[in-house]
C-alpha cells in the first residue's frame, strides 16, 4: 500500500513538472521580421539599420546597431526576413545577439542566420547582401523597439 502511493505521488509530481514546462513554451509566440542593415568597417567594424516587426497584426519599428571586432573590411547592405520565435510580446525581441563568422561579398550575394538573445528570441533570417566586404570577426547586433 505504501510503494503505490507513494508511486501515485511521484508521477503526480513528474506530471505536475511536465505540464509547466510544456505550460510556458505552449504560451510562446512568433512574428515576422523584415530587417535592413549597413555594416562597414576596416579591422573594427559598425552596423547600423531599420526593421519591422510584425507580431499579432500589429507592426513595430526596430532599430539596429551593432559593432564587430577583427578582420573586417568594405562596406555592405543586407536585407533579411524571417521569423523570429519563442517571444510572448514585442519587447522580448529587444537585445543583443552576438555572433562569430566568416563571410566575403562582392557585388550580391546570398545569406542565411540564426540568432538567439538573452531573453530567448530565436531570429531566423534569410536575405541578400550586396557591397564590396571581407569578415572574420566577432559581432553584436542590438535590436530594440522605436
Amino acid at each position: 500500500m505504501r510503494f503505490s502511493s507513494g508511486l501515485r505521488a511521484g508521477l503526480i509530481a513528474l506530471m505536475a513538472i511536465v505540464g509547466a514546462s510544456l505550460s510556458s513554451a505552449a504560451y510562446a509566440d512568433s512574428g515576422s521580421v523584415s530587417i535592413r542593415i549597413f555594416k562597414a568597417g576596416f579591422v573594427i567594424g559598425g552596423s547600423a539599420g531599420s526593421g519591422t516587426l510584425n507580431f499579432h497584426g500589429q507592426n513595430y519599428r526596430l532599430g539596429i546597431g551593432g559593432l564587430s571586432y577583427g578582420f573586417t573590411f568594405g562596406a555592405s547592405e543586407t536585407r533579411f526576413r524571417g521569423t523570429v520565435s519563442n517571444i510572448r510580446r514585442p519587447s522580448d525581441v529587444e537585445g543583443v545577439y552576438a555572433q562569430a563568422g566568416a563571410g566575403a561579398a562582392a557585388g550580391r550575394g546570398a545569406q542565411a542566420v540564426v540568432l538567439t538573445n538573452q531573453r530567448g528570441a530565436v531570429l531566423t533570417l534569410t536575405g541578400a547582401q550586396s557591397g564590396l566586404i571581407v569578415s572574420l570577426d566577432l559581432s553584436g547586433l542590438a535590436l530594440s523597439l522605436k
